[in-house]
């Protein structure tokens, strides 16, 4: 069964929506792809805009989404994510992006209708 985590990501004060995304996919991305290589069997950020086009405080600028076949797998992810080496390269680069004390990650049940 597929285990799915979203997190909702904040860009940092002063960053562009377009600096945000370009930053995210040319570098950050590729963080995430060599650290969840193994693990997961999706990785997909979801760019939010407002239909208002107004931001307001409790906005996020992104959610991510990974999937992973199963707990112990996802587990064993978030193990290996915890090594100080692999946390502090992260940390880094999310300093240059994300508001930090903004990141939000939570576990997915999913509940779908059919519609006609």
């Amino acid at each position: 069964m597929t285990v799915t985590v979203v997190t909702l990501l904040k860009r940092r004060h002063g960053m562009s929506r377009e600096d945000f995304r370009i930053y995210y996919e040319t570098h950050h991305r590729r963080i995430g792809e060599r650290v969840l290589a193994g693990y997961a069997t999706r990785y997909v950020r979801r760019y939010l805009v407002p239909l208002d086009g107004t931001d307001q405080s409790g906005d996020a600028d992104v959610v991510m989404e990974i999937d992973f076949p199963d707990t112990a797998t996802r587990d064993a992810c978030f193990a290996a994510l915890a090594d100080p080496e692999t946390q502090a390269m992260i940390a880094e680069d999310e300093e240059r992006l994300f508001d930090r004390e903004r990141i939000r990650t939570f576990s997915v049940s999913e509940a779908a209708s059919e519609l006609p």
